[in-house]
Formats: C-alpha cells, sequence, structure tokens
C-alpha cells in the first residue's frame, strides 16, 4: 500500500459532508486492523466486528454505507450475515472479502446479493478503490474537491478563500478562516484549546487559551448568528462544529432537560 496513491483521489463524503461511514467484518484482528487504517485514512468513519451477531448490531446502530464481510465468520458464514445485514440495510453494498478463490464461491456471493469480491492476500489499494467504487455507485456519497469543504450549509472554498453559509457569503479575517477551516476539516469532532493553539496558530500551550475563546466567539457571530448554531462548546473538552439541525416548529419536538444541550 502506497498513501501517495490514496491522496490523489478526491475524498467521498456523505451528503451532509460528514464522513462516509464503513462496517468491517472479519474474526481475524490483524485484518481488521489493517482495514480500519487504510479506510480511516480516506477520512472515513469505521466500526469493526469479528461475528455474525456484532456485524449486525453494528449495522443497526452505525447505520453504514458500504460493508466489508469475510466469508468464514465463527458463528456463521457471510452469506447468512449478509441476509441478516440486509434486513436493517437492504440497499448497503457489500465487498466480500475470503481466502476462497474458487470460481463457484465467487458466483455464490454475488448472487446471495454482494456487490464485489476480494480473495486474500489483497492489496489494500486495490480494496480501497474498490470500496471508493461501490460507495460512489450505491449514491451514499459522490467525490468532493479536497479544496471544497462543506458541513451541512457551510460551504468553505480552499481555493478562493470564500465561505458561504445557505448561499449566502461570509467574510472572515485570515486568522478566522483558519480556524474554520480546522472545524471543517474534523466535523463532528472534539477539539481541544491546546489542538486548535497548535494548528491555526502555531503556539506551545500554556497560558493562550483566551486567543480561541476570543475567535470561536468572532465566528459565531458570522456563521451562527440568526441560524441554527454549528459550533458548539464541550465544558472541559473543547469546540465541535456540526451541521446544524433542521428547525422545528413551535411545540414539536421532544423538550431537552436543563442543562442537556450543549453550551453555544
Amino acid at each position: 500500500m502506497t498513501t501517495a496513491s490514496f491522496q490523489e483521489q478526491p475524498r467521498l463524503l456523505r451528503p451532509d459532508g460528514s464522513p462516509v461511514r464503513v462496517l468491517v467484518v472479519d474474526d481475524e484482528t490483524a485484518i481488521t486492523e489493517l482495514l480500519s487504517m487504510a479506510l480511516r485514512y480516506e477520512g472515513w468513519e469505521v466500526r469493526t466486528a469479528g461475528d455474525t451477531a456484532s456485524a449486525v448490531r453494528a449495522a443497526r446502530d452505525f447505520r453504514p454505507d458500504a460493508v466489508v464481510l469475510d466469508v468464514m465468520l465463527p458463528d456463521a458464514d457471510g452469506l447468512t450475515a449478509l441476509g441478516r445485514i440486509r434486513d436493517h440495510l437492504p440497499e448497503v453494498p457489500v465487498l466480500f472479502l475470503t481466502a476462497r478463490d474458487a470460481v463457484e464461491d465467487r458466483i455464490a456471493g454475488l448472487t446471495a446479493g454482494g456487490d464485489d469480491y476480494v480473495t486474500k492476500p489483497f492489496s489494500l489499494e486495490e480494496l480501497v478503490v474498490r470500496m471508493r467504487g461501490l460507495i460512489r455507485r450505491s449514491g451514499a456519497a459522490a467525490a468532493r474537491n479536497e479544496r471544497l469543504l462543506t458541513v451541512g450549509d457551510l460551504v468553505l472554498d480552499e481555493d478562493s478563500r470564500e465561505v458561504r453559509r445557505g448561499g449566502d457569503q461570509i467574510d472572515l479575517t485570515a486568522t478566522e478562516f483558519e480556524l474554520l477551516r480546522y472545524l471543517m476539516r474534523n466535523p463532528r469532532r472534539v477539539l481541544s484549546k491546546a489542538q486548535i493553539l497548535d494548528r491555526v496558530w502555531s503556539y506551545d500551550f500554556g497560558g493562550k487559551a483566551n486567543v480561541v475563546e476570543l475567535y470561536i466567539s468572532y465566528l459565531r457571530r458570522k456563521i451562527d448568528a440568526g441560524r441554527q448554531p454549528m459550533i458548539h462548546t464541550r465544558r472541559g473538552a473543547g469546540y465541535v462544529l456540526r451541521a446544524a439541525e433542521p428547525e422545528q416548529p413551535p411545540g414539536c419536538g421532544p423538550q431537552s432537560a436543563p442543562g442537556a444541550r450543549d453550551t453555544p
């Protein structure tokens, strides 16, 4: 596997700008760790399982956009696992992974509803390319230019340095732009003040946290003012940017208990 070839490919994202989700099912820990590393390098979220029962639970809870599935599992064969996963996710694309290379085994897997088939030993690079193809064809995600970052209705163009939310242009200073870019490159991930200082200002952490707080407040005035908030504070942990939740009519939707919501 060469990381350079991965970097040449445009990034795949879900329609809402969040990372693609992949479920890897194999009872060999070394393989799940290797695949997880390669798929996370793509910027995807990865969940692993070692048997059919845990794979079905993960499919139900994690809602992956694609599945890498070993044909030989300790509690059932992969074809059985596929059927149970498809009970929850009828359209999810599945790539079978197996040591079997007989033509009959390939036909059995594809006939059962598998979308692709890779035999062990395999090339990580080839497997990632096949997964990208499956995900694109399924419509779960599309290739996005790495220079265009999108989270919900917020779009940042790294080339033109333009920022828009809901189609409205937002003017940012150079530092505000760099801060927002870092947040948007890590959607739904809590970033500590130390991490932000290191990436945006290249400062060592030590008494300068107020700089982060100040610029977060500047961003909020421009990004969130008059809109559903996207930038949230996790007390004692840091800040997180995520797509805004759709607005609900007055009186609709669950009421949050006091203190249950993120700090604005």
